[in-house]
This record gives C-alpha cells, structure tokens and sequence, in this order.
C-alpha cells in the first residue's frame, strides 16, 4: 500500500513498516518456506510501487499473479484482516492495476522477443549447456558475424552461420583459432533441443524494447508487465539464463541516472534459485556484477525464493530490504539454514530472531529496511497487509481481453522475419553454385572444342 509517500509493507503492533522509494533500488529479498505468504507479499508490493508510479516486472510462476488487473473481492479473511491491521481508518480499498501480460511461449500473453545477437554467446551457451570449447566456439562464430556484418537474428541464422564457418573453416582457424567440425556438431545438436524447447518463439523480431516497459498509465501507476512463466519453467536453465538476460539487458540499455527519489522500475524473479543453480562460474559472476551496477540505472531486483542460502553471498550481500517469512527447521541442515538467515538480520532486543523465525505464522514476517541514511533497520516481527488487487489467476476470456486491450498488442503480437544471415549466406551459396555451374559449363566447353580441334 502507498501511504505517507512511502511503500507500506506491514505492521509490527502499532508501527507501520516502510520501505522508503529513494532506498528501493537497493534491491531486495522475499524468503519462505511453501505456504507462508510470499507471493501476498509480493503483491503488495507491487501493486505499492505501482501506485508510487513505479513500472513493475513480475515473473508468475504459478499463474496466481493475474489478478493484479482486477479489483480484490471482500472474503471473511480479509475482512479479519483489515479489521485487525486497522486499515479502513488507512483509506484501504480495493483496485485494479494497469498490466500487460506476456509469454515467451505465446500462450498467455503477447509474445516476448529477442534476437541472438541480443543474447549474446555468453548466455546462448548456458542456454544450450555447452562446454567451455563449444562456449569458445560460439564466440567465435559472433565475432566472425559481426565482422561480416551478418545478422543473427533467429535460430535459422544461427544454423546458417555454423554450417557456413564449418564448410569454411580452414580459412578462419589462423585469424580466429581453431574450429573443429566435432564442436561445431555439438553446437548444432544443441539448436536443435533449444528448438524443440520454444527457442524458435523465443528469437525472432519485434524484439522486446525495455523502454517499453517503462511506462505509466493516465492515471500516473506504474504499468505492471506480467510473465507467464508456467511452461518456461519447466526448463529450469532457459528460465534463469532468461531471467539473467534481462537484467542485463536493463543494465546495458538505460543509462546512469544515480541515486532517484523513486526507482526507475522494479523487478521481482520468482523462484530465484534457478537464476544460480545452473549458472557457471563465468556466469555468476556476471550476476553479481549486474546486482551492484544496476541500481545506478534507477532498477531495484527482488528476489523471491524459499531460502536466503539459494542466493550466492556476493549478491545476497547487496539486498538491503529484507522480508523473511517462516522458515522450517525439521532436520540439521533447516536448522542450519534458518539460523544463518536469522544471523544475517541486526538483533531485536525484544525477541530471539530465530525462535520467531521458525514459528512464524502465515501473512507474518521478520522484516528489515534500509532507513532514509541507508542504514539496515532492526529486525521487526511484522504483519504483512492484504493486496488490493484479486488474488489468484483469472479466466483465459479475460487474460485474452486484456491482452488484445494492450497498448503494446500492434507492435509485438505479429512477428516478422527481415534480411539476415540466414538469406544473405544462401544467396551466397547460390551465387557460388552458379558460378561453378558457369565454371563446368566452360570447362566442358573448353573440352569438347579441344577435341574438334
């Protein structure tokens, strides 16, 4: 909830717990075991920074996050709820907010984009699990791209690329090393399951603009764009290396801004563990880099996972806003686990942070903040507040209404193929087939007039 232009989180007794919007671009952390309210949280805080004119990027992993473009229904518990929290005296009331949905699969939402050049090799790789020859070999086969300005744009220019450096290596190996068939293979069995997991929706043009994304409705909240991620989570790699690509590409796109009264946008990554689990070590630290660099384009990252330990230390390090829901203790290493969350939060004298950690109830959470100095508050038990928006998924006749409603829907919905590498090396192969059909021609005439003479 917005409130004293300030992102109000929760309450612990009487006091109102904030995060401040000049310090929520100091990125930020959602943990909890299953059941115990993150994605509630979540919500509320977006559906805050909305109305704080903040746009919004929301990963839905499970589909319950849709809700968000429709006003919030009056049930016995949220009744209790706002009762409790005293919030009618707050002026709580139930809205819906501006949302674009999107599906890489283009299913659920309009169909997101990009080319392979805006991939890059580094995440192209990861994407396809290859090994750190065929890692070098992909860099390779980008670099010669770009030096003859060959555009790789779908997965058919990227084919077209391996089969034209692989008939052709022998002219390459001194400038760019040495490119052996075996590598480029694997590369190209590797297209081929990226194929088969949705990689020819995913590349391809329109493109996604992130300028896009940035953007307010009339009424001045901040648009949410929504995710779908149900089926692309079924592919735990393509999920993070997706994930890791937008951050990065916000982090190479926008420029410096320094420290705003209020961020730029935010983003929440559900199920954040699948960002590092898979990721080399190249690749992690390339996370982190983004982590720290990113908040001085105005972008705030929260991530949401189960456990503080599914995040690496060198980024976990750099998460000042902290909302912790209960963690459980059943063996040695929940023990473990939920006593370094508990370590990690600055002491309250009034309670031992890890007894209420692991007795925490549903909607209840330890909370810490970074003050107007930027300083980490004192852990607080807190109640989270309700969402203002429906909670849970909604019909597909109304998921569709708001996609074609979309002021997006015209630019992305049609997807269209241009002059790339794949044209340009086939009229190549054409010319050359021409000219040794030219060649023979002449050859034989060549012969035959020999044989008169």
């Amino acid at each position: 909830m917005y409130h004293d232009k300030k992102i109000w989180i929760g309450k612990s007794g009487e006091e109102k717990i904030y995060i401040y919007p000049s310090m929520a671009n100091r990125h930020g952390l959602i943990a909890g075991a299953t059941g115990t309210g993150k994605t509630i949280t979540l919500k509320v805080l977006a559906e805050s920074f909305s109305d704080c004119g903040v746009p919004v990027f929301l990963a839905d992993a499970k589909g319950d996050l849709a809700g968000m473009c429709k006003p919030g229904v009056m049930d016995e518990n949220l009744q209790g709820r706002i009762e409790k929290l005293a919030l009618s005296e707050e002026g709580f009331g139930f809205h819906a907010y501006p949302t674009n949905f999107w599906d890489v699969y283009e299913e659920g939402g309009l169909p997101l984009r990009t080319t392979i050049s805006e991939m890059g090799p580094l995440l192209l790789s990861q994407i396809m699990n290859l090994n750190a020859t065929q890692t070098g070999i992909m860099n390779i086969l980008f670099k010669i791209a770009d030096d003859e300005e060959l555009l790789l744009i779908d997965t058919k220019d990227l084919r077209s690329m391996i089969q034209y450096v692989g008939d052709n290596a022998s002219n390459y190996t001194l400038k760019y090393g040495n490119i052996t068939k075996q590598s480029l293979g694997a590369i190209s069995r590797a297209l081929v399951t990226l194929e088969g997991q949705g990689g020819e929706f995913f590349f391809g043009e329109p493109a996604l603009d992130v300028h896009d994304w940035i953007s307010r409705d009339c009424d001045g909240k901040g648009v949410i764009q929504v995710l779908d991620c149900q089926k692309l989570m079924q592919n735990p790699v393509m999920y993070g290396t997706f994930l890791l690509w937008m951050m990065s590409e916000l982090f190479e796109t926008l420029p410096e801004v320094g420290d705003l009264d209020k961020p730029k946008m935010v983003f929440f990554f559900d199920e954040a563990h699948m960002l590092f689990d898979h990721a080399s070590k190249e690749l992690l630290v390339k996370i982190e880099q983004v982590v720290k660099l990113i908040r001085s384009k105005g972008v705030g990252i929260y991530f949401i996972t189960q456990s503080p330990a599914d995040i690496p230390d060198g980024v976990l390090g750099q998460l000042g806003n902290k909302i912790q829901h209960a963690l459980h203790a059943y063996t040695p290493s929940d023990q473990k686990a939920a006593r370094a969350a508990a370590q990690s939060y600055r002491a309250n004298k009034e309670f031992d942070t890890y007894d209420v950690l692991t007795s925490l109830g549903t909607g209840e959470a330890l909370i810490s903040v970074l003050d107007e100095e930027g300083i980490p508050s004192v852990v607080k038990k807190s109640k989270i507040l309700p969402p203002q928006s429906q909670m849970g998924a909604i019909e597909d006749s109304e998921r569709e209404q708001q996609i074609n409603g979309s002021f997006l829907y015209s630019k992305y919905k049609e997807a269209f193929d241009r002059d790339s590498a794949y044209e340009f090396l086939l009229r190549r192969q054409i010319e050359i087939d021409e000219e040794r059909e030219q060649a023979a021609k002449e050859a034989a005439a060549n012969k035959e007039a020999e044989k008169a003479a």
